[in-house]
């Protein structure tokens, strides 16, 4: 028997290096993840470099990678990628931004980059979008709120350039910096120009906007400012279903993520990042009874990382691995598991250390791996792969694959 559908599962920045609180071993190897273990020991492993050895990848270029998009092809910038991810329609050509909301004293400096950690954007991003007027300039603007502090904008005309810089000086006790053209061309001057224009009239408008007066009166913190980066243009992107004859949705609580599966043509399905695992499970779930294909991605993970909390990381993980009991009962399925990138707690950055990952399904070999970590999936059968292996390796195991040759 071969298995039909394909279930990736990504969990965010799941590789780690040894940790000193965890007696020299990695959250993985710490955990108790019977579940994982059980995939591991009846599947086939290995480790994957995301991109390639070496390569510290992003969660854009990664996820790029694992769909089968060479970032060195169809990478054009985080910002289009998050747009999407926030609800905007992005067409070939239009410039995106990461945006978040932040509070600037009565000088202008900045005293807050996230605005207090403001959970609900949506009024005060509909008064931005509405309100900036650049007419002037023929542009056009997408804005759409994120989760939390976080939102997207979007500019559409003619002469824009994504060669431009940030406003945002990465720190408090400063000013917004001018946004500047990062080449020589007059689009890039151009779309500067655009920028710096979009930020100041957003401030205005946030200024004396009624949810703002509101927390200054609950003694909290205003979000009174728009700090944009990560510029690029959006990217003509072959769509899943043409590229690897399968039908497909994204489930995850990542903007970004949920992006990146919506520009390629995967159903983006909606989840917060306060939607339960168990409650993700059942939509993933939900949706493999209608596509071939789900990529789930699960991010705390990687957060823990980050923050350089390996006991959280560890204690996570032991969560993932009983809320995924469900996908051991769904016939015909081929369950993928692997990480975006390493995120070690020792260095609290993504690394360029390979993920384990294991293939577990109807018709896969098994090697005599039993648990899944980074130091027992490097003695799988699998050895070790590049990102951009990955899906063609999978449709060949649901027998999607076309013959290279006669």
């Amino acid at each position: 028997m071969t298995a039909s559908k394909i279930l990736l599962l990504i969990i965010d920045g799941v590789g780690d290096r040894p940790c000193e609180c965890l007696g020299g071993k990695t959250p993985l190897q710490a955990a108790k993840i019977p579940n994982l273990d059980k995939l591991a020991s009846e599947g086939i492993c290995g480790i994957m470099d995301p991109i390639s050895a070496g390569i510290r990848a992003g969660s854009d270029t990664s996820h790029l990678s694992l769909l089968g998009y060479p970032p060195q092809k169809y990478y054009t910038g985080r910002g289009p990628l998050e747009a999407a991810g926030c609800g905007i329609k992005m067409l070939p050509g239009m410039i995106g931004f990461r945006a978040n909301y932040a509070t600037i004293d009565d000088k202008g400096i900045i005293t807050d980059r996230r605005a207090g950690r403001i959970s609900d954007t949506t009024e005060i991003t509909a008064a931005v979008k509405n309100g900036v007027d650049l007419s002037k300039y023929g542009v056009e603007i997408e804005f759409a709120p994120g989760t939390g502090h976080r939102a997207a904008l979007a500019l559409k005309g003619k002469g824009l350039s994504a060669a431009v810089s940030t406003n945002d000086p990465k720190k408090t006790g400063a000013a917004q910096k001018t946004i500047i053209a990062e080449d020589s061309s007059a689009e890039a001057e151009f779309t500067a120009k655009v920028c710096n224009e979009f930020t100041r009239q957003a401030e205005e408008i946030l200024k004396n906007h009624p949810v703002n007066l509101k927390r200054a009166k609950e003694g909290k913190l205003p979000a009174n400012a728009v700090l944009i980066r990560g510029a690029g243009e959006m990217g003509i992107y072959e769509p899943f279903e043409e590229k690897h004859e399968l039908s497909g949705s994204v489930v995850a609580a990542a903007a970004l993520i949920s992006g990146i599966g919506t520009s390629v043509g995967l159903e983006k399905i909606p989840v917060l990042p306060t939607t339960p695992l168990e409650e993700q499970v059942k939509l993933v779930i939900g949706e493999l009874a209608k596509k071939d294909f789900v990529l789930f991605n699960i991010k705390n993970a990687d957060e823990y990382g980050h923050d350089g909390k390996a006991e959280a990381k560890k204690d996570f993980l032991e969560k993932i691995d009983a809320a995924i009991l469900p996908f051991f009962g769904i016939d015909g399925l081929l369950i993928a598991v692997c990480g975006d990138h390493s995120t070690p707690c020792t260095i609290k950055e993504h690394s360029a250390d390979p993920v384990p990952l294991i293939l577990h399904g109807d018709g896969v070999r098994t090697d005599g791996v039993s648990a899944y970590d980074e130091i027992s999936c490097a003695k799988g059968a699998m050895c070790r792969i590049c990102g951009g292996s990955l899906m063609p390796i999978m449709l060949d195991l649901i027998d999607k694959t076309h013959k290279y040759g006669a």
